[in-house]
């Protein structure tokens, strides 16, 4: 038993999605991996934005904070990731088993909101699954986001993996309070957002995929331009080390540190320079 309550999980998902534009709507895309839940907001007929969450309790719910600034430039898409904490649907037993199978659930995505082409950007897990469907599909991405990206540029640190271990092992709401407050060095957090990521504990996920960082002649070859902003109180891995290893392969790529804010702290307890650096990325020719 793992104590989920998905009455209290909807409670707290439909909390935090109160905090999105009034406009926003909610869709349902199928897909290969089941039926999709997007969150979306901004005028129909202006430019796609399509912004990935980060795994484990992350869902589309998170991006609140951006959402409102991003409406004025783009329309925003918002899926919860299939498998993973949220509303999305499997389609029987099928969820990403492969490398591929996260780059091909975009694609489908893509197509089933009619957007041949996008902006494309996620945080943390989102970010790796924002940059491996770019590597896939290129002509397919205008501009690319990468927010605190894991296991694209550089490993985890040691120490945030064995924090992690309890909650990965036995999810409870207080393991992943307890995480997150280590990890964001007792940064006061939106309670309702933290309220959600309790609530997410031992919510019935798919085992997410994992692999190897892009190949170095791949990253060099992506012709794409990319955003990528780090975390300076991260303690998931080097935010140096990434922003530089990032610098190093990427061709056009324009990185930043966000100071005073930490891995999971993000999206939603988001610095002001986060918005503005964003818009103006997206605004560009």
């Amino acid at each position: 038993m793992t104590g989920y309550d998905d009455e209290a999980f909807r409670a707290a998902y439909d909390k935090v999605l109160a905090k999105w534009p009034e406009d926003r709507e909610a869709l349902t895309v199928a897909t290969p991996f089941g039926d999709t839940r997007v969150n979306a907001c901004g005028p129909r007929d202006a430019p796609p934005l399509l912004l990935l969450p980060g795994g484990g309790g992350a869902t589309s719910a998170s991006w609140y904070a951006q959402a409102a600034d991003l409406c004025g430039v783009r329309r925003v898409y918002a899926p919860d990731l299939p498998g993973a904490a949220g509303l999305s649907a499997r389609a029987g037993d099928r969820h990403p088993r492969a490398v591929a199978d996260p780059a091909g659930w975009t694609a489908a995505l893509l197509d089933g909101l009619g957007a041949a082409t996008a902006d494309v950007g996620g945080h943390s897990y989102g970010g790796w699954i924002a940059l491996h469907h770019a590597l896939r599909a290129p002509a397919r991405v205008r501009r690319l986001f990468l927010l605190d990206p894991t296991q694209c540029f550089a490993g985890f640190k040691a120490a945030y993996l064995l924090h992690a271990l309890p909650m990965l092992l036995r999810p409870t709401p207080r393991r992943v309070r307890a995480f997150l407050e280590w990890e964001t060095g007792g940064t006061a957090l939106d309670p309702d957002w933290l309220a959600l990521q309790e609530a997410a504990a031992g919510f019935p996920a798919a085992k997410p995929v994992t692999g190897p960082r892009p190949a170095p002649d791949a990253l060099r070859a992506l012709d794409v331009p990319v955003l990528l902003l780090v975390a300076a109180n991260s303690r998931t891995h080097d935010p140096v080390e990434v922003a530089d290893r990032a610098a190093g392969l990427l061709p056009r790529v324009e990185t930043g540190v966000l100071p005073d804010v930490s891995h999971h702290a993000l999206p939603q307890t988001a610095p002001s320079a986060l918005n503005r650096r964003l818009t103006a990325f997206l605004s560009g020719p």
